[in-house]
């Protein structure tokens, strides 16, 4: 029978702006992680202040943004009109308010709810703002929401703009560190978005002058590309597009300079436009899947009042874009005339593009065979399949707040995979288990991926045979020894990825388990240790003669000590794949057949290791 809990006027609280976002901080820039994923809300923080100073850019104010981020602080300064100086306060501290419910004054812009810099100040431990207007400063500082100085206003020789520097809650983001390459890929984007615009990034500059073309040739192997990127430029509307030889489909959509990196509408309209303007061209009904196959592309759009389907922004849901126009027919009725135009003017390109989609054809219907023998396999095998035990909360369906948790933890081995199934939240934890060292699928085609059970087994657990938009988990983790043998089956799973499946890596859903690698305790206290270095710090800390144990294999750890390290303080390391890295010469060089640059790096790198107590006599 339910406890019978009073319910009356004191269990009604009404919460002040600043308490609501410390209290749900997910509300307001997402995820609270350590900055292992780019989605991570330290980079949201860095992101909601740069936006202003975009949007001060983007109404032809300032072309020069200024970011220094060092292992704790953030600083961003911009060289707009700055903030009003009677509103500066107001502006970071006061909820709903801001400059850009005038349409006048921010026509298109990101940050339209009044929410950003707010959400910054509220989750920093520390949060300074200064605005320069036409010789005067204004500087206002606050403490987790809580303003603590309100400087006078001052005259200055400064330029006009706005600077603001934060220190992001430790108390929230637990453990948080900044990954330059996430930060660096920000401001790529921000350059590509606004062409004409400066960003100096600790110490490095970041400016474009094409655009998309740009963004595309960084993110694409220059050796793979199949035809010349086409780069289409029109009213609020920018599109580049290729072919390139490698598996799957990628893509990188924008809205008002916002990377919506789980596409949307606009999105879907692009992938779908693409198909029937080229299908029209060609005057041939091809499958979808056969045009879109291989394809890179990118689509920036801008729009009056954007609707997102969360306060971070990450997908577009705008159906409409006013009363007489859909989004569909917006992307539609460029694609058909610019993609149509540029193919009838460019007769070399619309031949390379051809040659690829009837040879993504002649591949389809090829594996045709091989893949309904494999389904059928899978079947069968999906009613004792011992290799998946699944959770029940997944990254392609439903609406939970929990998806960005959903993780499948690949394992080697029954003992590593029986203590995570133990400890694993089932919620959002699954576990997949290897039953040994998976094949080096290097030079392999696709057909491999059918043909052995295994890796047919785990991309049905994953549920990516057509496309990375049905990923059942956010986050996909390789979880062996941090051995020789465990190694050679991480770098034999990386092989899998980046050869069938890079847009999973470049997507940033790849990660690797870190566990501790020592145990240092005594009576009082215990101390994880995940380097040689921590080992020597914990050794000093505990003093005396601490019992020291290391860790040789998962299944050496209890399921009892694994769930500490696969909830809330889960320690993952981002498999970053670098722009212009050739996939398939890092292939070749790793995972090839005993290279002579591999051999000489080895002989050059070489070093033997003598302990000293074999020298005494």
């Amino acid at each position: 029978m339910a406890e019978n809990i009073e319910y009356n006027e004191d269990n009604i609280r009404s919460l002040d702006w600043k308490e609501h976002m410390r209290l749900r901080p997910g509300m307001y820039i997402g995820k609270t992680g350590d900055g292992s994923s780019q989605d991570d809300g330290i980079y949201i923080l860095i992101k909601e202040v740069i936006d202003n100073c975009i949007d001060e850019f983007v109404m032809g104010h300032g072309k020069k943004v200024e970011v220094s981020v060092s292992k704790e602080k953030v600083e961003v300064r911009d060289y707009g009109r700055g903030i009003p100086l009677g509103k500066v306060i107001d502006c970071v501290s006061q909820i709903n308010t801001g400059g850009k419910y005038d349409s006048k004054a921010f026509k298109k812009s990101v940050g339209l709810n009044g929410v950003g810099t707010k959400a910054v100040n509220a989750l920093s431990t520390y949060f300074r703002v200064e605005s320069v207007r036409d010789g005067q400063k204004k500087v206002a500082e606050f403490e987790k929401g809580a303003l603590t100085n309100d400087h006078k206003i001052v005259k200055t020789d400064e330029a006009n703009g706005t600077r603001i520097v934060f220190t992001p809650d430790n108390t929230i983001f637990k453990n948080y560190h900044f990954i330059p390459e996430y930060i660096e890929n920000q401001m790529w984007n921000y350059a590509y978005l606004n062409t004409g615009l400066t960003i100096h990034y600790n110490n490095q500059k970041f400016l474009s002058k094409d655009g998309l073309l740009d963004l595309l040739k960084r993110k694409v192997d220059e050796e793979s590309i199949v035809y010349p990127i086409i780069h289409l430029v029109g009213e609020d509307i920018e599109v580049a597009v290729t072919h390139v030889n490698q598996y799957g489909e990628e893509y990188y959509s924008f809205v008002n300079g916002q990377h919506t990196v789980m596409g949307g509408t606009h999105l879907a309209a692009f992938r779908e436009a693409f198909v029937k303007t080229i299908r029209e061209f060609y005057k041939k009904d091809y499958e979808a899947i056969d045009i879109r196959s291989s394809i890179a592309g990118a689509i920036s759009i801008r729009i009056q009042e954007p609707v997102f389907e969360s306060q971070t922004k990450t997908k577009l849901g705008t159906v409409n874009i006013d009363e007489k126009l859909t989004m569909k027919n917006f992307v539609a009725d460029f694609l058909l005339k610019q993609l149509d135009d540029f193919l009838h003017k460019n007769p070399a390109t619309a031949e390379a593009l051809h040659r690829k989609i009837m040879q993504s054809e002649r591949e389809r219907k090829d594996m045709a065979g091989v893949k309904k023998l494999a389904l059928q396999r899978a079947k069968k095998a999906n009613l004792h399949n011992k290799n998946l035990r699944d959770c029940r909360i997944h990254f392609n369906e439903g609406k939970s707040d929990k998806k960005q948790e959903t993780t499948i933890f690949i394992t080697e081995g029954d003992s590593a995979s029986g203590s995570i199934t133990k400890a694993r939240d089932v919620e959002t934890q699954a576990v997949f288990s290897l039953r040994g060292k998976p094949l080096n699928c290097y030079g392999l085609t696709k057909k491999v991926v059918y043909e052995n059970e295994e890796f047919n087994l785990l991309q049905h657990a994953l549920n990516i045979e057509e496309t990375i938009d049905d990923l059942r988990y956010n986050n996909v983790v390789i979880s062996t020894d941090a051995d020789v043998d465990g190694m050679h089956i991480r770098l034999l799973l990386l092989t899998f990825f980046l050869q069938f499946f890079p847009d999973l890596v470049k997507g940033g859903h790849v990660k690797i388990l870190e566990t501790p690698l020592f145990r240092v305790r005594d009576k009082k206290e215990t101390i994880y240790c995940y380097s040689e270095e921590e080992k020597q710090a914990a050794i000093n800390k505990l003093k005396g003669k601490p019992e020291i144990t290391r860790f040789k294999g998962l299944g050496e750890i209890s399921p009892e000590e694994f769930e500490g390290f696969i909830g809330e303080n889960i320690k993952l390391t981002p498999v970053i794949f670098k722009e212009n890295t050739t996939i398939k010469k890092m292939l070749e060089y790793y995972m090839g057949k005993n290279t002579m640059e591999r051999q000489l790096f080895i002989i050059d790198n070489l070093k033997i290791e003598i302990d000293d107590a074999s020298l005494v006599a």
